[in-house]
């Protein structure tokens, strides 16, 4: 009798928590979070955070007017991130490139990377819209982490602290499914 084949699964202690997630977005001083809804962070992130008191949840219809109000939040001091997944990124491209790029705005994107397989990297996804999103942020020099485990989370808060002190925009890269808390 031949022994069937182990998988090698991610265990419970390393899969990405949204509430995990959230709580490295206060710790970052996050108080808007701005979004479009999403496929990839509905469960896990943005439901949740509906149903924070502590975070306001600024819904939008496009993407790049996210790109305005998080820009808008900054000049006042306030700090916030735009959740959107990949297909909203590129869709907004010429107004992340205007605001955050050109004018040096700090505009925290957390992008859902729609299709990506588990056991893959970004750049190697067969899929054409996950796999084009690190090359694009390479170009425009935009810094960008990817976030798949719990200790991937550890990346957020220095990623959003950099961001705001420099005044660069940066993109968290949501690489697998928060678990919903």
């Amino acid at each position: 009798m031949r022994a069937k084949p182990t998988m090698v699964a991610m265990t419970t202690a390393d899969e990405l928590q949204g509430s995990s997630v959230i709580a490295a977005l206060k710790a970052s001083g996050i108080e808007f979070v701005v979004s479009v809804p999403d496929i990839t962070t509905s469960e896990g992130l943005l439901r949740p955070i509906a149903r924070d008191p502590t975070l306001r949840l600024v819904r939008i219809c496009k993407e790049d007017e996210g790109v305005a109000i998080c820009t808008g939040l900054a000049f006042c001091d306030r700090r916030s991130l735009l959740l959107i997944q990949n297909t909203g990124l590129i869709d907004s491209l010429n107004a992340i490139r205007a605001v955050a790029c050109d004018y040096q705005q700090p505009v925290c994107m957390m992008v859902g990377l729609q299709g990506k397989e588990a056991e893959r990297k970004p750049r190697d996804s067969a899929q054409f819209g996950v796999r084009i999103v690190e090359p694009i942020l390479d170009v425009m020099g935009i810094s960008h982490h990817l976030l798949e485990t719990e200790a991937d989370v550890a990346k957020v808060r220095p990623a959003i602290d950099d961001a705001y002190a420099r005044s660069r925009p940066v993109a968290l890269l949501i690489g697998r499914r928060p678990a919903a808390p």
